[in-house]
């Protein structure tokens, strides 16, 4: 692995691209837009480059991967910038200052991606170790000193690599797990977060083991939780669950297809002291709903918070009807007066055409409703204003 990144290649774009967006903010060159001649073929997916314009003035530093669609991710608008140990440091303590501002204690993310300033690059904090995961091929040969950078500025004692996942496939990259600084961990790290308490699987568990993004929803849904029945559906370890005890909830079902997520999500009711007041059940969340209604159960709060349905922009059709599902089968289950939290983390399905499936599916449940709050990613999942991928999360609740 590289200590720093050197800025001797160059490569351009044609005279057709756009060069205004690139200017003013936009953060990536697609695979049309750069003049793709044979020196440009031959770079190594993750290349340091300088990008200059048709006009050969330099627009920045950027990686470029000739294996992807997005041939260049932008990562300083000075061209002669350094990629090195320092630069990382100073990109993650401007992260660090912000998320400080935030939490009394340090469990969220810290860097978003484009929106931190580092392209493909996700860094979740648990206490005293942080979890990475490259989902560029430049973050991936630059791992080094973006670690040493990392245990430079917040003092972590140990980071996991997490090079898992579909991002890193669409950059041509191998999935690997690593520790390159500390020690793995040998049990899940109990994390604080609502006056709930959930344990994170950061070696085996999804994404970086803990879903940060829902933090500000998480906290909206537990306001209606008090005296509640509540199901959680797509529970993963407890999230909308545990937020719901914390908020005084009757008691909470949660629902998932995942035996080791749904045993996170027991264990941390049980540290909470409200193991009387959770139960689990594993299973598919349509045949779950469905049985559901069949056994005529009824809650006073209902979430929902599925995977992502629609991944891209092929999958949109197919993913809005599946919301539509979603929502057609849960509406029946909300006692009248209560309340149902209907989420995605699709970034191709944007707030209005979510929130009308979701409606189209409450009304085909045979349900009427009012939508009492939206919400989005909590505050340490900035939003970068030229690049709509990074305001994936949506939450609408409705009242039945």
């Amino acid at each position: 692995m590289n200590s720093a990144a050197t800025t001797s290649a160059t490569v351009r774009l044609t005279p057709k691209a756009e060069v205004r967006a690139i200017r003013h903010g936009f953060p990536w060159v697609y695979a049309n837009e750069l003049v793709t001649d044979r020196r440009t073929r031959a770079l190594s997916p993750g290349t340091i480059a300088v990008l200059e314009d048709s006009a050969r003035q330099p627009l920045g530093v950027v990686a470029v991967n000739p294996t992807s669609k997005i041939i260049c991710r932008m990562l300083d608008r000075d061209p002669t910038a350094v990629i090195d140990q320092a630069w990382f440091a100073a990109r993650i303590a401007r992260a660090l200052a912000h998320r400080a501002r935030l939490y009394d204690a340090p469990f969220y993310r810290l860097i978003h991606a484009e929106a931190d300033g580092l392209p493909g690059v996700i860094i979740d904090r648990f206490g005293d170790l942080a979890v990475i995961q490259p989902n560029a091929a430049w973050a991936d040969g630059l791992l080094a000193p973006l670690v040493a950078a990392l245990v430079e500025v917040t003092g972590v004692s140990t980071i996991v690599s997490n090079g898992t996942g579909r991002a890193r496939g669409l950059e041509g990259l191998e999935e690997v797990m690593a520790v390159p600084h500390g020690a793995a961990p040998d049990a899940p790290i109990p994390v604080p977060m609502n006056g709930a308490t959930y344990l994170a699987d950061v070696m085996g568990g999804q994404k970086t083991g803990l879903f940060f993004d829902q933090r500000e929803n998480h906290a909206f849904a537990a306001r209606l939780a008090k005296g509640a029945r509540v199901l959680d559906m797509f529970s993963h370890v407890g999230g909308f669950g545990l937020a719901a005890l914390a908020g005084g909830a009757q008691s909470v079902l949660a629902v998932d297809g995942s035996r080791p997520a749904l045993d996170l999500a027991a264990q941390g009711a049980e540290q909470m002291g409200m193991t009387d007041r959770f139960t689990t059940r594993k299973g598919d969340a349509f045949a779950q709903l469905t049985a559901l209604a069949e056994e005529g159960a009824q809650f006073d709060l209902v979430i929902c918070d599925p995977p992502a349905f629609a991944p891209s922009r092929q999958a949109l059709d197919a993913g809005l009807r599946a919301y539509e599902r979603i929502a057609r089968l849960a509406a029946p289950l909300v006692a009248d007066g209560g309340y149902l939290g209907l989420c995605s983390c699709s970034h191709a399905a944007d707030l209005t055409k979510f929130r009308n499936a979701c409606s189209r599916g409450i009304g085909r449940g045979g349900r009427r409703g009012q939508i009492i709050h939206t919400g989005f990613a909590g505050s340490d999942h900035p939003l970068m204003p030229h690049l709509a991928e990074s305001g994936y999360l949506k939450a609408v609740f409705y009242r039945l």
